[in-house]
């Protein structure tokens, strides 16, 4: 064994403070989470965040327990400090702690040029001091150590206005706000309303932005564009029983195991994006009450048609204890944690069957679902979105109007609508498509075919007549736009339907149903059955007539 005579020892450059903090935390969400996250396990009642736009300062402030002087050298300035030593896993007050590494702090260093940190202990004096960014350059730059690098002194007489009236706490004062986060400064009180769940659910927690207390009637926004809504039971979320109270479709769903929470969705993608600031409303990780993961949906594949309308909140407590599953960043789970894969697995299976769901719902309420869903085929799917589109003109819905006889109408026609359009789809493609195979291979008209057009030909004049109409209806003056379907396939597939089979044949079953379809009336199941396969058929018997097979 290798003698240590000199007693080596490690020790640190500041530059760690990069690696740690400075360069660490991409979020401003992140970042003002660990202020508040401090405030939460200093068991503080209230915080309050300031905007001081033309100064370009954001103010913290808590009246938690505190700190006195060794505190503040030893525990906050400690870095790799653990509120969690010995075990301890909640606060005073019986808070379960969300700090666990004891570099949280050093994401404050990443948002702002200068920060300065003050704190008192009931009774106490206002200890703490100011880490000037420049000033750490200069001394990472020097490759200084923490030893010798000191905090410049506290401007008190500049929080003068903040600390009067302070009991206890602690006051976190941002100057010089990096530009990347002050798009966010309009919308703070909605961003936290979204984000910072405790302050919602328990009682003994506010925040206040500009003195003004976040409630969930900050999301109200999102709220109002949200339509539909599962739960888990026994849901504590005054978002959830106030905010969404008026979503059109809410039901319970179980996401796994002691995991609690609620996804919605919004009628267009665009409802969710977060204001101005470029993020937009996902479905989140919470643990103990703290955001843990955005957009948890991006570990798994599902129909991304269907996530773009989505977001919500899951809460999985049990992924705080002993083991430590938190990314360095506090902005995800490390990879591969087994017990997350586990519970991502059974939330798979859960949000597959919301959006099948989701999409039913849609459709009911005459809206585009899943395309990406083959319990409709392309052509059912397309047809029923033209259908919402139609049915929209004829009645559309207005805010705040109840559902009246003609909704009920409009909605009975729905089934019917989608296999109608697409039947008449098929129709126009079939008929014209062999139009053009007679004109291609100049087909000269029966004496039948002749008389049919010269017989339509006659109604036409004759209707025009008592429509005082002088314009010209068909597009091509061919005599072939006065044939049906029936009569076509006679000129291009010259068979005799009683020897074999031919598109003659096809037609002549076709025709009965085609007419019903084309004078707007709803078929019976059976029909609808039977004008499918001679759908099929007439398809196949076209594409193989103008292959010339």
């Amino acid at each position: 064994m290798a003698e240590n005579p000199a007693g080596f020892t490690f020790s640190l450059s500041l530059s760690v403070l990069n690696h740690l903090g400075r360069n660490l935390y991409r979020s401003f969400t992140t970042v003002l989470g660990e202020a508040i996250s401090n405030s939460w396990d200093a068991d503080a009642k209230d915080v309050w965040v300031y905007i001081d736009k033309k100064q370009n300062n954001l103010i913290v402030k808590d009246n938690g327990v505190g700190m006195d002087a060794l505190d503040f050298q030893n525990k906050f300035l400690k870095i790799g400090y653990s509120k969690r030593k010995d075990g301890k896993a909640v606060s005073a007050k019986k808070r379960p702690f969300i700090g666990r590494k004891g570099i949280g702090k050093l994401a404050l260093l990443s948002c702002a040029a200068r920060i300065t940190v003050i704190s008192k202990v009931k009774g106490g004096d206002y200890v703490g001091g100011v880490i000037d960014n420049t000033g750490l350059d200069k001394a990472i730059t020097d490759d200084m150590s923490p030893q010798e690098y000191s905090l410049e002194g506290a401007d008190m007489a500049a929080l003068k206005k903040y600390t009067d009236d302070h009991k206890h706490g602690t006051i976190i004062r941002f100057e010089g706000i990096h530009e990347g986060i002050k798009p966010h400064f309009g919308f703070l009180n909605k961003v936290v309303a979204l984000y910072f769940r405790f302050s919602l659910i328990d009682g003994s927690f506010k925040i206040h932005i500009n003195d003004e207390t976040i409630t969930h009637r900050h999301l109200e926004e999102l709220a109002k564009k949200t339509q539909f809504v599962w739960h888990t039971q026994g849901l504590k979320d005054p978002f959830l029983s106030r905010g969404l109270k008026n979503a059109k479709e809410k039901r319970t769903i179980t996401l796994g195991k002691g995991v609690r929470g609620f996804i919605a969705s919004v009628e267009t993608p665009k409802d969710l994006s977060i204001y101005s600031t470029g993020e937009r409303v996902s479905i989140d990780l919470f643990v103990n009450g703290r955001l843990r993961e955005t957009d948890i949906v991006k570990h798994l594949s599902i129909a991304k048609v269907a996530e773009n309308y989505l977001y919500g909140q899951i809460h999985i407590d049990d992924l705080d204890g002993s083991v430590d599953r938190f990314t360095t960043s506090r902005e995800g789970i490390i990879a591969d944690d087994q017990k997350y894969e586990a519970h991502l697995k059974t939330f798979r299976k859960a949000l597959d069957k919301i959006i099948r769901e989701w999409d039913v719902l849609r459709r009911k309420y005459r809206l585009d679902g899943n395309p990406e869903d083959p319990i409709l085929s392309k052509r059912e799917r397309k047809s029923g979105e033209l259908y919402n589109v139609v049915a929209g003109e004829y009645n559309p819905p207005k805010k705040g109007r109840k559902p009246n006889l003609v909704d009920g109408w409009v909605n009975d026609l729905a089934e019917d609508a989608r296999f109608n359009f697409g039947s008449y789809a098929e129709c126009f493609m079939s008929e014209n498509l062999i139009r053009k195979l007679a004109q291609k291979k100049k087909i000269s008209l029966s004496k039948e075919a002749k008389e049919e057009v010269a017989k339509w030909k006659k109604v036409e004049k004759e209707m025009k007549g008592k429509g005082n109409l002088s314009i010209g209806i068909r597009q091509a003056s061919s005599d072939l736009g006065y044939l049906s379907m029936s009569h076509l396939a006679n000129l291009v597939d010259k068979k005799d339907p009683a020897k074999e089979a031919c598109l003659a044949r096809d037609a002549n079953e076709y025709r009965p149903i085609r007419d019903a379809l084309a004078h707007t009336a709803l078929l019976t199941d059976v029909a609808k059955k039977k004008l499918t396969s001679v759908f099929e058929n007439v398809r196949g018997r076209v594409q193989t007539l103008i292959a010339g097979k």
